[in-house]
Formats: C-alpha cells, sequence, structure tokens
C-alpha cells in the first residue's frame, strides 16, 4: 500500500451503529495522539455468509458503510478486504502479522467481543497480547448499551427487519439509509401527480417490509435534507412487479433526478403497503401518507 501509519479499528462495521462509533472515536484519539491515520478494517462480506453457507442480510451495502463512516465520523480511510477461503483460513497471528504489514498499523481499536483468524480462534486477550509483542498500541472499548440493551447489528437487523426503524435508528446513534443512483421506473406515479424516484436495494442487503415510510432525501452535490414518503414494494394496485423499489415521493420538490445520486434516510414507517381498490382512493392514501409524513417532522 502506501507508507502511512494508520490506527485501525477492527469490526465489521453492519449499520455503524453506537457501538462502532465508540470504536471509531477512540481510534481518532489515538491516532491523534500518535500523529497516525483513524483507518476502519472491514470485510466486502459478511463473514458467516461465506463459513457458513448462510447469507447474513447486511443493514447497509460496503458504499453506504464507507459513505457513513466518512460522512459521520470524519474517517476516509476504510479497507475493505475480500473474505474468501484464503482469508478464512488463516490462522489469528499471521491474520494481525499480515494487516500490521500491510497497513502499517501503529495501532488497534477493537471491540470486547471481537473474533477473528481460523474458526475465530482470535480474542481480544490474543489481540492485546499480539500488540505488546509487535509493540503498538491497543484498547479494547467495552460493550455499549441502551435501556439495558447491549447495542449490536443483529439485534438492529431484527429491528429492521419487524419495520421498527425508529427504535433502530435509536441503537445506529443516525437514520437509517439507502444510497442508490436514481433509474427509470414506469412512470406511474407522474401519471398520478406523484413524480418518484426510483431506487433499487443492492443484493444481500435487508428490504424492510413493504410499506409507506417517513423518510428524508439527501440529492447529490446539496445540503438540505428534503422531506418525502417512500414507499418500499411491489406496487400492487397498479399492475405489481417482481422487482422491489423503494419510490420517493419528494415534497415540494419538481426536476429531473435521474442518473443522480440519491441518500434516502428512513424515520418511521406509516403503514403497510397494500392494494387500493382503484387509482382515485390510491390517490387520496398517499395524500394522507404525506400529510402524515409532515405531521411527523414537524413534532420531531
Amino acid at each position: 500500500m502506501d507508507d502511512k501509519k494508520r490506527v485501525m479499528a477492527l469490526g465489521f462495521f453492519d449499520g455503524i451503529h453506537i457501538g462502532h462509533a465508540a470504536l471509531i472515536q477512540k481510534a481518532k484519539e489515538m491516532a491523534k495522539r500518535q500523529g497516525t491515520v483513524p483507518s476502519v478494517l472491514t470485510f466486502d462480506q459478511h463473514p458467516d455468509t461465506f463459513v457458513k453457507g448462510v447469507p447474513v442480510p447486511l443493514i447497509n451495502s460496503p458504499f453506504d458503510r464507507k459513505d457513513i463512516i466518512g460522512r459521520l465520523f470524519g474517517v476516509h480511510e476504510v479497507i475493505f478486504i475480500h473474505f474468501d477461503e484464503r482469508v478464512m483460513r488463516m490462522n489469528w497471528e499471521a491474520f494481525l502479522e499480515r494487516v500490521v504489514s500491510d497497513f502499517n498499523v501503529t495501532g488497534f481499536v477493537a471491540g470486547h467481543d471481537f473474533t477473528f483468524g481460523y474458526k475465530g480462534e482470535g480474542n481480544v486477550e490474543c489481540l492485546m497480547k499480539k500488540s505488546r509483542v509487535l509493540g503498538i498500541e491497543c484498547e479494547i472499548v467495552p460493550k455499549v448499551e441502551v435501556e439495558g440493551i447491549t447495542v449490536s447489528s443483529t439485534y438492529i437487523r431484527e429491528l429492521i427487519s419487524a419495520g421498527d426503524v425508529e427504535r433502530a435508528n435509536l441503537f445506529l446513534g443516525h437514520p437509517h439509509v439507502l444510497t442508490d443512483i436514481v433509474c427509470h421506473g414506469h412512470k406511474l406515479g407522474s401519471s398520478m401527480g406523484f413524480p418518484t424516484i426510483n431506487m433499487r436495494f443492492t443484493e444481500g442487503v435487508i428490504v424492510p417490509p413493504y410499506g409507506v415510510y417517513a423518510t428524508k432525501v439527501h440529492l447529490q452535490g446539496e445540503k438540505r435534507m428534503r422531506l418525502a414518503v417512500t414507499n418500499i414494494g411491489v406496487r400492487p394496485t397498479l399492475g405489481g412487479t417482481t422487482k422491489v423499489s423503494a419510490e420517493s415521493y419528494i415534497l415540494d420538490y419538481t426536476g429531473d433526478l435521474y442518473g443522480r445520486q440519491v441518500r434516502v434516510e428512513f424515520y418511521k414507517m406509516l403503514r403497510p403497503e397494500k392494494k387500493f381498490e382503484n387509482i382515485e382512493t390510491l390517490k387520496a392514501q398517499i395524500n394522507k401518507d404525506i400529510e402524515t409524513a409532515r405531521a411527523y417532522f414537524k413534532r420531531r
């Protein structure tokens, strides 16, 4: 790589929740003290997906993971390692030696339950011991709790899968997000007077329950956030589709956004998706959804 010296936060960092935030903050403090660069080491796919052969649905795409870390914490050195069989079979000691050598590591920060290496045989005790041998700093961050519950990506995945994005955001410490390039849809929203932007979920990322959500939208190149109503689902009233999409109607906005990058922040599920009797009934419900979203954000 290059010759920059780095303090490295270790973990998978799915969702970048408030527990991860504690690790990143500690890495920034250590790097500032050392005069080195704070960084985050992660994998392109969840190790359990490869090791156990059972896909682990992710809270965020790799792009959103890197974006959140940079945008919210100011850490732009996010290093992705491709998790394959070679990495899976590497013992914990060889893994650490390789990371230190490849990335000029001068310090490690990890969570209390961090495991690594073949069959997860490496733990925080191993990390601290090896760091002493290598002559580098090492700090272990204790667990972070909210309302007596240990903050974890597993728990947050359960909340998002249940549609409880409000509570998920409490544990994340920021809104759940979806970032994508706006693609062409069927323009059915425009025909009803509610033009929407059409976005897709990256393969392997959790799709929240089909329904309507109060959201905010960030358009590439702008600083402000715009209020929106987002429908996740398959448009049953408008003929249906086999492809799940996130279609957002941005309140008080007109403009062509095709091909632009957009970030949608989810705040609250307003109602489940349903099939309406006709287009007029659907339009009336959309108007109600818009007013419900406005009232929600006004209360906030």
